[in-house]
């Protein structure tokens, strides 16, 4: 006898978001952007689905120029992994057309460590080998060149067996019970970063360049006349630098033979980072002005009145101004203050060190702030709203490396630490510089100045190579 078919009951419980994540979403929602569909349907039915076809298309070419994957029966006691379409609208530089970019991505967090993926690690190159580059072009007025990778992560050679299953809009029906055996790496599984870095430093390696021994992502070759040619490569985004433009050329024409290239031109952009050049007075400027305009409308501050210096001296902050009380602790759980420090640090990190002291301040209470960190914090704010423009430069004016380096004693007040502080140079701009908290308590200033010199001869050392 057979039982009668039962159909499923949905719960009619009303979700609610936990209080805490609705600044969250308010902040996420501040920066989403209208014109970037959320999955494949609304893509190819919305308004702009002629050109999310056209990047659709060209993700599928490059997918089977590239061989990804075979279509097989899914082995018996094989488990696979889901994908999703990711849809984003680059913005042009300088008024230039933007682009709409298609990226079919595996879900990758469903893979299991060491059957799916075993080494993952992945190197990128350091900001700071970026801005040794720049101040390089401005000193010796090279050429400049910035390339892109398109589709870099489907470049790898994978060392394990993997399964996906077929992709929305693209099931051949026939094969339904068909599912993707990987041949490359794809965008989304856990070891595809490593396997890409692999690949492209086994090509650099037999074009005869040099890896740097500092910093993995630097290539430099000497060349017959007497000069260099380098490469700093961040994932897909690379930088070329060289007196010779014919030397940029012949590397960009063997690249392009191994891997399907962007050729952007002369650099204007990398990481966010704007690069301006005026190479008849002989400087490069680094600027992030449209970044730091970009989270000061993001957190409201955009109209604010500015101030001119980054944190004033009247904020003695410690752990004993945050919230004891459950109000407290209510109020300061609607404000995005952990958002707001890690966009200044990251503005900190790429081109702004007069914020350094004053976002080390800030982030040391990032777990229980308190209204006083909080109005700091906005104190930064409105330092970066009058500030925007500031931008880093570098010249002919000087060819060696300078440095400086100084620290307070016991400026912490909760353990009683010490500040390291310096800062170095190159062709008139800085390159390198941090302040942070020393790990052990000096007792006396000459201790402290002894911590700080130690660790900027290491920096020493490290740029010297």
């Amino acid at each position: 006898m057979e039982e009668p078919e039962t159909s499923l009951r949905r719960s009619t419980r009303i979700k609610r978001p936990p209080r805490w994540y609705d600044d969250y979403v308010t902040s996420v929602a501040l920066i989403a952007n209208d014109d970037e569909p959320l999955c494949y349907q609304e893509a190819v039915q919305g308004s702009k689905s002629d050109k999310w076809k056209v990047a659709i298309k060209e993700e599928m070419m490059a997918l089977g120029r590239n061989g990804t994957w075979d279509l097989v029966e899914l082995p018996k006691g094989r488990k696979i992994v889901g994908c999703k379409w990711v849809f984003k609208v680059k913005r042009g530089v300088n008024d230039s057309e933007d682009r709409y970019k298609a990226r079919l991505v595996a879900k990758g967090f469903s893979q299991k460590a060491g059957i799916d993926f075993h080494e993952i690690f992945s190197p990128v190159v350091k900001i700071v080998s970026i801005r040794i580059v720049l101040a390089l072009v401005a000193l010796l007025d090279l050429e400049l060149w910035q390339l892109d990778v398109k589709t870099a992560f489907l470049h790898g050679d994978l060392d394990e067996e993997i399964y996906m299953e077929q992709l929305e809009g693209f099931v051949q029906h026939r094969n339904n019970k068909f599912v993707c055996r990987f041949k490359k790496s794809l965008y989304g599984l856990q070891q595809s970063p490593r396997q890409w870095y692999k690949k492209f430093d086994s090509f650099m390696l037999s074009q005869k360049y040099i890896r740097s021994e500092y910093d993995h992502c630097v290539y430099f070759k000497q060349l017959s006349n007497g000069m260099f040619i380098i490469l700093v490569l961040y994932v897909d985004d690379m930088l070329l630098a060289s007196k010779s433009i014919e030397e940029i050329n012949r590397l960009k024409t063997q690249m392009a033979r191994t891997f399907d290239m962007n050729d952007l031109g002369a650099a204007r952009q990398i990481l966010g980072m704007e690069i301006f050049r005026d190479r008849s007075n002989g400087k490069l400027w680094l600027s992030q002005q449209k970044y730091i305009e970009k989270i000061l409308v993001r957190f409201g501050m955009n109209n604010v009145k500015p101030v001119s210096v980054p944190l004033a001296s009247y904020f003695k902050l410690s752990s004993s101004v945050c919230p004891n009380t459950d109000e407290e602790k209510d109020y300061m759980s609607r404000i995005p203050y952990a958002n707001v420090v890690g966009c200044l640090m990251y503005a900190m990190v790429c081109t702004r060190p007069d914020i350094s002291h004053a976002v080390g301040v800030v982030s040391r209470y990032m777990v229980n702030p308190g209204k006083e960190h909080w109005s700091a914090v906005k104190w930064v704010l409105r330092y970066l709203r009058g500030t925007s423009s500031y931008c880093i430069t570098y010249n002919k004016s000087s060819e060696s490396v300078c440095g400086y380096v100084d620290s307070d004693f016991a400026g912490d007040l909760d353990k009683r630490r010490s500040t390291s502080g310096y800062v170095f140079t190159l062709a008139g701009g800085a390159i390198r510089w941090m302040s942070k908290l020393q790990n052990i308590v000096a007792l006396s200033t000459t201790e402290a100045e002894y911590i700080v010199a130690s660790h900027a001869y290491k920096e020493v050392v490290w740029l010297t190579g």
